[in-house]
């Protein structure tokens, strides 16, 4: 009984350790902030914190926006992320995102194909009526 007990104890606390913030993360403070924004609709800021955590973004209101950010993960490895976003959509860049895996040269040999070798239709000019 007594060693289920120490287990659980143990249990139990070493989950409210994991459950509770990081006291240096807790602690953190806005170090500098500034922000503009102009008639025109574009706008600019930037941010910086005392636990390692920037950002900063520049832009002209729904239309265009481009920025960073940074932290630093639990392991104190630095991860950063920059990015666009326009009317295409948003592109982030950072060595931690994943990315997709190369198109296999069968596939590409048959894009490739396709796009040298139109339907018969198309060459033509005549579609099925």
């Amino acid at each position: 009984m007594n060693k289920f007990l120490i287990l659980v104890v143990a249990t139990l606390a070493l989950a409210c350790a994991q459950a509770r913030p990081d006291a240096y993360d807790a602690a953190a403070e806005t170090r500098e902030y500034k922000s503009d924004l102009k008639e025109d609709g574009s706008y600019n800021y930037q941010y910086q914190t005392s636990n390692g955590i920037a950002g900063q973004e520049s832009g002209v209101g729904g239309y265009y926006a481009s920025g960073s950010s940074a932290y630093y993960a639990p392991d104190g490895q630095l991860v950063q992320l920059t990015y666009t976003a326009d009317e295409n959509g948003y592109h982030p860049v950072g060595a931690h995102l994943p990315t997709p895996p190369p198109i296999p040269a069968a596939i590409l040999k048959s894009l490739e194909y396709i796009r040298t070798h139109p339907h018969q239709e198309q060459r033509q000019g005549q579609g099925r009526f």
